[in-house]
C-alpha cells in the first residue's frame, strides 16, 4: 500500500489528540498573531483529528473550540491547571469519556523568568519546574496509558526552547527547558516498544500574543535579525511542525529535539 492515499495525508483522520496551552486571545485576527497551542489544534483538527483543547480559561480555550467547528472540525473546551496531577489526570479521563481514544498529545504549557541563581527564590525555581517540567511529566503519565490501551500507539511533542542550548539571562528557564529534551528523549526509549513517539521542538524567536507584551520594537527587531531569514516565526510556524510530528508522515522519528528558529542557533547574534 503506497504512503500517501491522497495529496497531504497526515494520517489523522479519526484520531484524538489533546494539546494543553491551547487559548489564545479572542477578538484578534488568525493573521494577526496566533499561540503555538492555538495553531496546533486548529490544524490538527484541520487534518482530521478530534481535539481536547486544553486551558485555564474556559472563554480562551472555547474560542480555539468554536474557530475549529466554524471550520467543520471537532474539537471541546476542558479547563485544568497542568501543574497539578489530579487535573492532568483528569483531561486524559475526559478526552477517554468523549472520544474513547487517545492518538496525539502536544505539550505547549511554560513560561520564562529571568534572573541568575542569585538573584532566584527557591519558591520561584519550584513554581517554573512545576509548570515547565511538571505538567509535561504529569500529562505523558496518564496520557501514555490510554494510547498503549487504544492498541496503536501514539505520539507526544513537548515544546522546548533555544534558551536550554543558548542560556540567555535565565537560568531556570534554561535549566527546565533543558530537562524536556531529556524527558523527551527518555520517554521515546522507554515507550518506543509500546509504539509511542516523542520529539521536542526547540523554538527560537517566533512572535506569539503570549510574549508581545514583553517585547519593545527594538526587542522584535533584534529577535528578527537573530534568525538567518531575518524575521521571527510564528504560531503557525510551530503548529505546522507539530502536526507533522504527532502524523504519520513522521512515523520513524522519535527521540528528536529539532530546532524551530529560522537558523538561530548557527549563528545568531545575541539577543
Amino acid at each position: 500500500m503506497a504512503f500517501e492515499t491522497i495529496a497531504n495525508d497526515y494520517g489523522l483522520t479519526g484520531k484524538v489528540a489533546i494539546v494543553s496551552g491551547a487559548g489564545g486571545p479572542i477578538g484578534q485576527g488568525l493573521d494577526e498573531g496566533v499561540t503555538n497551542g492555538r495553531a496546533a489544534a486548529i490544524l490538527l483538527a484541520r487534518a482530521g483529528a478530534k481535539v481536547c483543547v486544553v486551558g485555564r480559561t474556559l472563554e480562551l480555550a472555547q474560542h480555539t473550540v468554536d474557530i475549529i467547528a466554524k471550520e467543520g472540525g471537532e474539537a471541546f473546551a476542558h479547563v485544568a491547571d497542568v501543574t497539578t496531577e489530579a487535573a492532568c489526570k483528569g483531561v486524559v479521563e475526559a478526552t477517554m469519556d468523549k472520544y474513547g481514544r487517545l492518538d496525539c498529545l502536544d505539550n505547549n504549557v511554560g513560561r520564562n523568568l529571568p534572573g541568575d541563581v542569585t538573584q532566584i527564590s527557591l519558591d520561584d525555581w519550584r513554581s517554573m519546574f512545576a509548570l515547565n517540567v511538571d505538567s509535561m511529566m504529569l500529562m505523558c503519565k496518564y496520557a501514555i496509558p490510554a494510547m498503549i490501551k487504544g492498541g496503536q500507539g501514539g505520539a507526544i511533542v513537548n515544546i522546548g526552547s533555544l534558551r536550554s542550548i543558548r542560556p540567555q539571562a535565565s537560568t531556570v528557564y534554561t535549566v527546565t527547558k533543558g530537562a524536556v529534551i531529556s524527558l523527551t528523549a527518555t520517554l521515546a526509549v522507554d515507550h518506543g516498544a509500546h509504539g509511542i513517539r516523542a520529539n521536542c521542538i526547540i523554538l527560537g524567536p517566533v512572535f506569539t500574543p503570549n510574549i508581545n507584551r514583553n517585547l519593545t520594537p527594538e526587542k522584535r527587531r533584534l529577535r528578527a535579525e537573530a534568525s538567518l531569514m531575518k524575521r521571527e516565526g510564528t504560531g503557525w510556524d510551530t503548529g505546522q511542525l507539530v502536526r507533522f510530528l504527532l502524523s504519520d508522515q513522521s512515523k520513524f522519528m522519535t527521540g528528536q529535539s529539532i530546532c524551530l528558529d529560522g537558523g538561530a542557533s548557527l549563528v545568531g547574534p545575541s539577543r
